[in-house]
């Protein structure tokens, strides 16, 4: 990170436990050094063992990104950066519509039969990316899951977590595949209007259909990262929390762009 990224970032970091009188010991490395090698491994792609000597010990590094994980203290850090990005573009924190979608990508070797599966639409054998976002691209939650999955029962459980954790959200936007019961279960149930947007019988080639095109640029950043190219993790927790990684470096360099323009 730079250090307009670090001024960024500082504030909205997860106070440790320590710091909060509910024990522990201080850390070893200072979380600077850590995020870039976090950000380091998600973006180049490389594995654990692997990490450069300019950074933490990679053992160190992984502990850090499972204690993140597990306790969701990254899921924190990227909703404090989402608020403040949305805050920049002038807009409330909270989002009151979305888009949903899943992209299917391949897995490695490494990912289990019980987490993987073949997308027939697709061709592709791996899992399954789950996603919600916001009229500015920026991720609301993920759900990673087998590729045979269906998109309707996935969203099901997917936007359940994401009115639990958004209350102001009243409409989501989603093409033709997230059709039949799902949009009067969303309604009931949710309280939530699912809009099918779809695609007319009448085009031809490639056409930009209103509202799906912001959940395909968020795709697009992901494949950016080398890390999310292809699956590599042995769970899907950690390939949740991989996502979350990269949307917040992305989120990071957004904000300290705008920082010296402000100034």
């Amino acid at each position: 990170m730079t250090d307009v990224e670090w001024s960024v970032v500082r504030p909205l970091l997860p106070v440790p436990g320590w710091m909060r009188g509910r024990g522990g010991q201080p850390e070893a490395y200072c979380h600077r050094a850590m995020l870039d090698a976090v950000r380091y491994l998600v973006d180049n792609g490389i594995k654990w063992r692997a990490m450069p000597a300019d950074f933490p010990p990679w053992d160190r590094v992984y502990a850090f990104f499972r204690r993140w994980r597990d306790h969701v203290l990254v899921t924190e850090f990227h909703d404090r950066l989402r608020g403040q990005v949305r805050e920049d573009a002038g807009r409330d924190a909270e989002p009151t519509a979305g888009v949903i979608d899943s992209q299917s990508v391949k897995a490695d070797a490494v990912v289990g039969a019980d987490s993987r599966g073949f997308d027939g639409g697709k061709l592709i054998n791996g899992r399954k990316r789950h996603v919600v976002v916001d009229t500015l691209g920026l991720l609301l939650g993920v759900m990673v899951t087998a590729a045979d999955m269906g998109d309707r029962a996935a969203a099901r459980v997917l936007l359940e977590r994401v009115t639990d954790a958004h209350h102001r959200l009243e409409l989501v936007w989603a093409d033709g595949g997230y059709t039949g019961s799902l949009v009067e279960h969303c309604l009931a149930a949710l309280a939530l209007v699912l809009a099918i947007v779809k695609r007319s019988d009448d085009m031809r080639g490639f056409v930009v259909l209103p509202k799906r095109w912001i959940v395909e640029r968020l795709f697009a950043h992901l494949m950016r990262s080398r890390r999310l190219a292809r699956d590599f993790e042995r769970s899907t927790t950690s390939a949740e929390a991989m996502i979350y990684w990269s949307m917040t470096m992305i989120m990071t360099r957004r904000l300290a762009r705008s920082r010296p323009a402000r100034a």
